[in-house]
Parts: C-alpha cells; structure tokens; sequence
C-alpha cells in the first residue's frame, strides 16, 4: 500500500524487518493471547503477530490505514478499531491484555497514563518510544531523566528497557532515536498509596518546578511538619526523592487530612 505519512498523527513506519523479528520475539505471543496493538500503521508487525496468534485487535486512527486493514484481513483474524488511542477504552477488551505499539512521540506521556489507569486489565505492554522517554520512564532518583514520569510509572509498572531502534529503521525517519521498552503491571506495590489522587497531587507539584524545594514545591498541599516527621529535608528537591518517599509523603498528608475532618465533624 502507498501511504504518505501524515505528521499530525506522528506516523513513522517501522520497516526494518530485523527490528519488527526483535519485537516478535521479545513479545513472544501465543495462540491464545489477547493482543492489542496501538497503531498499526502498514502492518509491519501486524503480520507476523497474526502468525503466532488466532486474532488481534488493533486501534489505529488513520481511516485509511484501517480500510486497508480491514481488506487484507477478516475479522476473525483481526479487529480494527478506527478510534484514537488517547480516548480507546482497553479495558472493554477483557483481561489479560498484552499491549504492543510504536507509541506517537507527540502522545506519548497521555497515552502512557491512559495505558497505566487501565493496568488492572493488562498482563504486559511492549512499547516502541523515543529513547529519551524511556530513560525517564526507567530513571532512578537523583539522575537528570528523572522526574514525575518516572514516578508515576514505576509505581504502577516494572520498567525494563529492552533495546534501541536506530531512525534509520522508519520511514520517514524520525529526528530521534527509539527504544523497545517492556512494562509489566505491579498490582500490589510494595507501597502502596491510600489515596492514589493525593499521591498524584504531591508528585506533580514535587516537580511542578523542579528549581524548588520541597518545602515550597509542597506548600498549601503537605504541611512541613509532615515532612519533619518524615525524615525529609525541606530543602531538598523533589528529584532525589525515592518513590517510596513520595508514597510516605501522600499516606501522611491522607491521614492528617482524615484526622481533620474527623475532629471537624465532633
């Protein structure tokens, strides 16, 4: 099929045929899994996947990809839903779900918290992501990649960079390089958030600005006290903060916030 791409949907083809094998592989799909791929495009993986599995369900938003989806294949093979990724709901799929896509690079952050608020329906994610993204997504505190990206991920994913993928394997080439990232859902952290809206709360002011202390970063949110009993220096900066620091950070704020309204409502 002749396709131009079309920048508005971010669209690079993968067409290296070693780095669509690598993929396979890493993925190794089974007869029975409940794959799902984000943004088929030419269907340079989309073949051989159906080679390994009875059916697939791909969401792709360029009406003409889809029709050419549809003609070449029936079905019962494969599913085409003609729907942006940003607003699909994956969870209607079912569970189990094993997620595959070479992720827009201008959605890319959206659609990776839309993936992790549905985290309870998937089993595993294989992403293709600018290389820049996933050293975020992967980051350990106190390095310059990291931020609220790799917070917010870490605590509802295992992270595991797999392998880069050179521009040169797309066409049109992208300015960037990319990298296969895998991310396999924690349902029960190791700490865990009371209220996961707090929690959320905390880490985007942390690093809101990221020149700002704690202290101020927090201010009006999570008192100082807190952060005292904590053990946490107000004058530190949200990027040397482990996860489970800001996990301690939002549980303290929910139970001084529980304990308020409590004495209020006597």
């Amino acid at each position: 099929m002749r396709h131009v791409a079309r920048k508005r949907f971010g669209q690079h083809f993968l067409v290296d045929r070693h780095y669509v094998r690598r993929i396979v592989e890493a993925v190794d799909p089974q007869p029975d899994d409940r794959l799902v791929e984000i943004g088929p495009g030419l269907g340079a993986l989309t073949r051989p996947l159906l080679d390994r599995v009875r059916h697939l369900t791909a969401v792709e938003i360029d009406r003409d990809l889809a029709a050419a989806l549809r003609r070449e294949f029936t079905p019962q093979r494969l599913t085409v839903c003609e729907q942006d990724a940003l607003v699909f709901d994956f969870a209607a799929l079912g569970d189990r779900l094993r997620v595959i896509g070479n992720l827009p690079y201008n959605i890319s952050s959206p659609l990776l918290f839309r993936l992790a608020a549905a985290r309870g329906a998937l089993r595993d994610l294989h992403l293709m992501l600018q290389k820049e993204v996933v050293e975020r997504m992967a980051a350990a505190p106190a390095t310059p990649a990291y931020g609220r990206l790799s917070v917010m991920l870490q605590y509802r994913f295992e992270v595991e960079p797999l392998f880069g993928v050179p521009a040169g394997a797309f066409r049109p080439p992208p300015k960037v390089e990319s990298t296969v990232v895998r991310l396999r859902p924690v349902h029960t952290p190791a700490v865990a958030a009371v209220d996961e809206s707090i929690f959320a709360e905390v880490v985007t002011r942390a690093f809101g600005q990221r020149r700002k202390t704690v202290r101020n970063a927090l201010k009006g949110f999570v008192s100082e006290d807190i952060l005292r009993a904590l053990g946490i220096a107000g004058g530190a900066r949200g990027e040397v903060l482990s996860l489970a620091a800001f996990v301690a950070i939002a549980n303290a704020t929910a139970e001084a916030g529980r304990r308020l309204r409590s004495s209020s409502s006597e």
